[in-house]
């Protein structure tokens, strides 16, 4: 991977200049090395989109505002309870590969987000490291799951239909690639001729589930519906964050999200609030206080700037108070307003 190496070597060295005085506290808040300026990234061409959905075997989608490529890896095969009642995995047990250009448009950045049992990791680990990719975190995103899920984020750095090869072979003897994935749903009901019945109705969605409209006014943002579930993804367009060259956004895992399933009078809520370090404790305090539970804090990524944390949270009760939680933790960002900040639909888990 000479692009990779020569990148990421490069950007250290640039990375360590820059950082060292604010470290000794020569330099006030804020200053330093000039950051790029946002939304400059190169866009993928579609020469590049083919090739990367080509070694995926699965149609992507392409966020061209934030210049990025995303392909979802649900879990299809795994059938998931938390404290005993089953959820389904659009809740929070489906992965995700993105990959965009640097700024500088010299190279390219693959972060992935992969969704294991515990006796996958490891395996999963080696075979990224022996396609010269890296691990940037493994950790748990939920309490009481069976079965145990850990999460697993993988990146690197070279051009994009390299990346998606490597990855794909990474991945090929994983659940996680799309070729070794049960379709969804099952097979399709064929039509038998002279059968006049009306078909029966498909399974409620979030739609039905949940009163969108009161939660969209709750959370001040607009959500997704993806099957059963409802979710929020909202972007941290108040700051730039830079990793290896690479401007960090949502469409690439930079996002905080809450995900409700079960009903609007009885509903299971899951997320991640991406966080300066600054933010981890008020954030912590508010979703206490909402009855929501802190169920992890960690990294993601590897050598950013700034320092992003990720806190997991679960609740269970009624969507419109779990919905105020949410709410909460988003005013702690930003200097304590969310509404500078932009959500962002697309990345579902």
């Amino acid at each position: 991977m000479t692009n990779s190496r020569f990148s990421r070597r490069d950007w250290l060295k640039t990375a360590a200049l820059a950082t060292t005085p604010v470290l000794l506290g020569a330099l006030p808040a804020g200053a330093g090395t000039t950051a790029p300026a946002a939304g400059k990234t190169p866009a993928l061409t579609a020469a590049e989109i083919a090739a990367v959905e080509a070694a995926m075997g699965k149609k992507g989608t392409y966020v061209e505002a934030q210049a990025t490529h995303s392909t979802l890896l649900p879990r299809n095969d795994l059938k998931v309870t938390i404290k005993g009642e089953s959820v389904p995995i659009p809740f929070g047990f489906g992965g995700w590969v993105a990959i965009k250009h640097t700024l500088d448009g010299k190279s390219a950045m693959l972060m992935s987000d992969t969704v294991l049992l515990q006796e996958e990791v490891n395996p999963l680990m080696s075979a990224a490291l022996a396609q010269g990719l890296e691990i940037g975190a493994v950790h748990n995103h939920f309490f009481y799951e069976e079965p145990r899920i850990f999460y697993m984020h993988i990146h690197g750095m070279g051009s994009p239909a390299e990346l998606a090869r490597k990855f794909a072979a990474a991945l090929k003897d994983s659940k996680l690639l799309p070729a070794n994935q049960p379709k969804p749903g099952g097979a399709a009901t064929v039509a038998q001729p002279g059968n006049n019945a009306t078909p029966a109705a498909g399974p409620p969605t979030g739609k039905e589930r949940f009163d969108i409209a009161a939660l969209d006014q709750l959370v001040g943002y607009q959500g997704v519906v993806n099957g059963p579930t409802y979710k929020y993804t909202v972007g941290r367009t108040d700051l730039q964050s830079i990793m290896m060259g690479t401007e960090m956004t949502a469409a690439i895992g930079l996002n905080s999200w809450a995900a409700f399933a079960g009903t609007q009078a009885d509903s299971h809520i899951a997320g991640d609030i991406a966080m300066l370090e600054a933010e981890v404790n008020p954030v912590i305090k508010v979703l206490r206080a909402h009855n929501l539970e802190v169920v992890a804090v960690h990294n993601h990524m590897l050598f950013d700037q700034p320092r992003m944390m990720f806190l997991h949270y679960y609740g269970r009760g009624a969507a419109a108070q779990l919905a105020q939680g949410f709410r909460a933790a988003l005013d702690q960002l930003g200097k304590g307003k969310a509404q500078g900040m932009r959500g962002v639909k697309g990345m579902k888990h």
